[in-house]
């Protein structure tokens, strides 16, 4: 190259051309023969370098070596030998022009300070890929984490920027950017605040990827399908997509339904209103036309025979119905709601199953369902609870019993 730089300039000065002149085009004939060395070489560099990973990403049976390939790692990593070749020739090249040196190295150390960055960048994102392929880390918020160490590596990779440009020293310059702390914190306060969520939520096991939650106030309601550093997404059922910032898991309430899932089934808790004034006792005669249900005849017949037993060892006056002990209307309905429920094939017989009274209301008497449906399937669970609902409606009008309900007609209005 020394050859060169004498030859192009006694060549220039040959034809008479000024000295000065003829420095200038010397700088630029040798900087067109380094571009195109650097070009050259770097297209080699990554031919070679990028087809031995693929030859020995086929040969292996890790993916890991496949995906520094997809994430262009060799690649980034190809750039290094041009700005080795560029560092050790450029003082040649501006021989002349000792002045533009500066600049240079300057220019160059940014370069290689941001082609570092990206090479970092490259093998991080390699690494998100491949942790995401393992069975035990598939639901753990691997972006957030990944995410938080970008943001340090870029952090630091600006700052050494900053400080080859304003020439200071790299530990001065993290000095002088102590003092801007407060306007720092202030404008990376999401950030910080979701980097601090991430870390609780991955510690707490508070979310998970997969993970179903309902979240009203910012009208979430499906899957979690990614958790980075700033926000969570959700696939809601309607096939939106809801962004929820990270430090909401924290700081506001939500409903995860991953308890549900994990359980041996999903909870049916619903009510159906009963009339208050079609509750009675039962006569010897309703109870002979309800003993043909045969759900309910063993529990009738023996139900039966203790009253009966009772009354007469404690001379109890029949001729009014209300004296001694008594079935109710209700109380067998309850009672065949309950038998219904635990014979039904699709409720999970392992888990609590109740028909039970709530608290009187002005409209009437809520009797609560409460069950689990073996099938936790979103379409199949609505399905189960509809069918046992249909039933306890109709089957209703069989105990005298009447379901409560505004009129639905109304006089007419006359002014």
């Amino acid at each position: 190259m020394q050859e060169f730089q004498c030859y192009f300039h006694d060549y220039f000065v040959s034809f008479g051309i000024s000295e000065i002149a003829a420095k200038y085009l010397n700088m630029l004939c040798l900087l067109l023969i380094l571009l195109v060395i650097i070009y050259i070489t770097d297209f080699i560099t990554r031919k070679l370098l990028v087809n031995a990973f693929i030859s020995f990403s086929k040969k292996s049976k890790n993916s890991l070596d496949d995906l520094l390939v997809n994430h262009k790692a060799p690649r980034n990593l190809a750039h290094i030998v041009p700005l080795i070749i560029t560092i050790k020739v450029f003082p040649i090249v501006f021989y002349d022009f000792p002045h533009f040196e500066g600049y240079i190295v300057v220019l160059l150390k940014v370069y290689g300070i941001i082609l570092s960055v990206w090479i970092i960048r490259s093998i991080l994102k390699t690494f998100e890929s491949y942790f995401k392929t393992l069975p035990r880390l598939k639901d753990k918020p691997i972006d957030s984490y990944i995410q938080v160490a970008m943001l340090f590596i870029w952090i630091i990779g600006v700052a050494a920027c900053l400080a080859v440009v304003i020439d200071l020293s790299f530990i001065k310059f993290f000095t002088t950017l102590g003092a801007a702390s407060a306007v720092l914190l202030l404008i990376f306060k999401d950030t910080i605040l979701g980097f601090v969520a991430s870390i609780q939520v991955a510690v707490n096991d508070t979310v998970r990827i997969g993970d179903w939650i309902t979240m009203e106030k910012y009208g979430a309601d499906g899957d979690v399908i990614e958790i980075n550093l700033s926000t969570v997404q959700v696939q809601n059922f309607d096939m939106t997509i809801t962004s929820i910032p990270t430090y909401a898991l924290i700081s506001d309430s939500f409903k995860n339904w991953r308890g549900m899932q994990a359980s041996g089934g999903r909870r049916i808790k619903r009510a159906i209103v009963l009339k208050a004034k079609s509750v009675h006792y039962l006569s010897d005669e309703s109870i002979n036309q309800l003993m043909k249900i045969q759900l309910i005849t063993d529990y009738l017949e023996h139900r039966q025979k203790d009253i009966i037993s009772f009354n007469k060892s404690n001379n109890i006056d029949k001729s009014v119905l209300i004296n001694g002990r008594n079935m109710t209307n209700l109380g067998v309905f309850r009672k065949y709601m309950l038998s219904y429920i635990q014979n039904h094939s699709a409720v999970n017989k392992d888990m609590s199953i109740m028909v039970r009274q709530l608290e009187p209301t002005p409209h009437g008497f809520p009797l609560e369902i409460y069950a689990f449906s073996s099938d936790k399937r979103w379409e199949n669970y609505e399905y189960i609870m509809a069918d046992i609902f249909d039933h306890a409606i109709a089957a209703v009008s069989y105990f005298d019993l009447e379901l409560f309900e505004y009129p639905t007609e109304y006089p007419n209005l006359t002014t």
